[in-house]
């Protein structure tokens, strides 16, 4: 599948998470979650440090993420991707993009071997949505 169908398929979800959001406004954990909210998706922090982050929220761990979630956006050190993603198809996540930053080659290895829709390339998701800092 090309990366245009790939990121396609990944926006088609009725609602999305952000697994590493961060309530520092600096942080790409924010700037992607806001970037949902600027595009008006149903988004999701995902946090277990935070009750709450840009009025939304937070869902404690992967596990907790309501079914119509199939899309993730991982904004997490390589070895955090690489603890989360096995949970995330656990979860039945069908799609995970991982921010530049973020990816991890055992964990796209995986994602591949299960059939999930994995986004590693270095495309950005702040770009494709097209993020713009208020």
């Amino acid at each position: 599948m090309a990366i245009q169908e790939q990121i396609q398929q990944f926006l088609d979800s009725p609602a999305f998470a952000v697994v590493g959001a961060s309530a520092n406004r600096e942080k790409y954990g924010n700037k992607v979650l806001r970037c949902y909210q600027q595009n008006r998706r149903k988004v999701i922090p995902v946090n277990p440090n935070e009750s709450e982050i840009e009025g939304l929220t937070c869902a404690p761990e992967i596990k907790d993420l309501p079914m119509d979630v199939e899309s993730i956006s991982m904004i997490t050190p390589p070895v955090i991707t690489a603890k989360l993603v096995p949970l995330a198809i656990e979860k039945g996540i069908k799609n995970i993009w991982m921010q530049p930053g973020a990816e991890d080659s055992d964990a796209v290895a995986l994602c591949l071997e299960k059939g999930i829709n994995v986004i590693a390339d270095g495309s950005c998701l702040l770009v494709v949505m097209g993020y713009h800092e208020h």
